[in-house]
């Protein structure tokens, strides 16, 4: 299946090349990107991840894109839609996003995720997407909620896979294809 590519005012969202390994392990080892994440990545870690989101893309026909600024050609990081990993307490695909430290603060994250909300709404006919960060990353609970999503602190969750610790603790957000169109802006073309 050929994977699609998203286009916004300023950003492309496409598929990976070679060429995007080396930032994208630069970024998975700059410790301010990985705050929220956990420990950095070594190389080898970051390519088996770059591996995986793309056999995972190839696969399904979603997944994380790479995202590249239309008017310089730049690799700024991923952002795209996922399913929920087994184990979590809850179900469903997930928006998510990561940008390289100069990307952060230019809108980037909101318009990337907004153009993959779309795609997950009116392509792949997703009745709810959801949004998980740690509780302590607010720039990302800042974008979910920019892009419309909202949060019932009822459906917080300790995150099985991450060991005790701050990043332990998780929230949760949601949106869904029927909420009015107020709660969400248009996600460029």
């Amino acid at each position: 299946m050929p994977e699609p590519e998203l286009r916004t005012d300023r950003l492309l969202l496409r598929r990976w090349r070679e060429s995007d390994l080396e930032p994208w392990a630069a970024m998975n080892a700059d410790p301010e990107v990985r705050e929220h994440l956990g420990e950095p990545l070594t190389r080898e870690q970051s390519d088996a991840v770059a591996a995986l989101m793309r056999a995972e893309f190839e696969e399904r026909g979603f997944g994380w894109w790479a995202l590249e600024v239309r008017a310089t050609g730049e690799f700024i990081g991923r952002a795209g839609l996922d399913e929920v990993d087994a184990g979590m307490p809850f179900a469903g695909v997930d928006v998510g996003w990561r940008l390289t430290r100069s990307a952060w603060g230019h809108g980037y994250a909101t318009e990337a995720a907004l153009s993959c909300l779309a795609f997950g709404f009116e392509v792949l006919g997703l009745p709810e997407i959801i949004a998980t960060t740690t509780a302590g990353n607010v720039r990302s609970q800042a974008v979910m909620r920019r892009i419309g999503m909202t949060r019932d602190p009822a459906d917080d969750f300790e995150d099985p896979s991450v060991p005790e610790g701050p990043l332990r603790r998780c929230v949760l957000y949601r949106t869904r294809r029927d909420a009015p169109p107020a709660d969400r802006r248009a996600a460029g073309s």
